[in-house]
């Protein structure tokens, strides 16, 4: 009879030990809403660079269109496409605890590069192509 009490003490201990080892891998792993994390700090040079540089950007249609350099519309436009470029660098480093990786900032400041080309040349100062030779300079993009 001591051997039947000895084994039902030990399994039911091993079952309270499993148990609470279970609860408390499971508590680490499903956060509820109670318990979740607070949003990724936007930080680091390439976060903060990029929102710098849309930052510019959008300075630069905002004074292009007080100086009637380029219309509502197209200013309307480069707006929405320099704020989808943002969206984009912040689901990035929200996805990537607050980084941004290499690959993805390039492509992103190449979208920004385009923003901010079409707008050099919305307002005729872009950079223009050929030497005046053949009767001109042409606007590259």
């Amino acid at each position: 009879m001591r051997a039947s009490t000895s084994l039902k003490t030990v399994t039911l201990a091993a079952a309270l030990i499993a148990a609470s080892l279970a609860g408390a891998y499971a508590a680490g792993h499903h956060k509820g809403l109670l318990d979740a994390t607070p949003p990724a700090d936007f930080i680091g040079p390439r976060v903060t660079g990029l929102i710098d540089q849309v930052q510019g950007v959008d300075q630069g249609i905002t004074d292009a269109r007080q100086a009637n350099n380029i219309s509502a519309a197209e200013a309307q436009q480069l707006h929405m496409r320099a704020a989808r470029i943002s969206q984009a660098a912040e689901h990035v480093a929200a996805s990537d605890h607050g980084r941004i990786p290499s690959a993805q900032y390039h492509e992103l400041l190449r979208r920004l590069d385009n923003v901010d080309q079409r707008l050099m040349n919305d307002t005729g100062s872009g950079f223009m192509l050929g030497d005046g030779s053949d009767g001109g300079n042409y606007p590259n993009g």
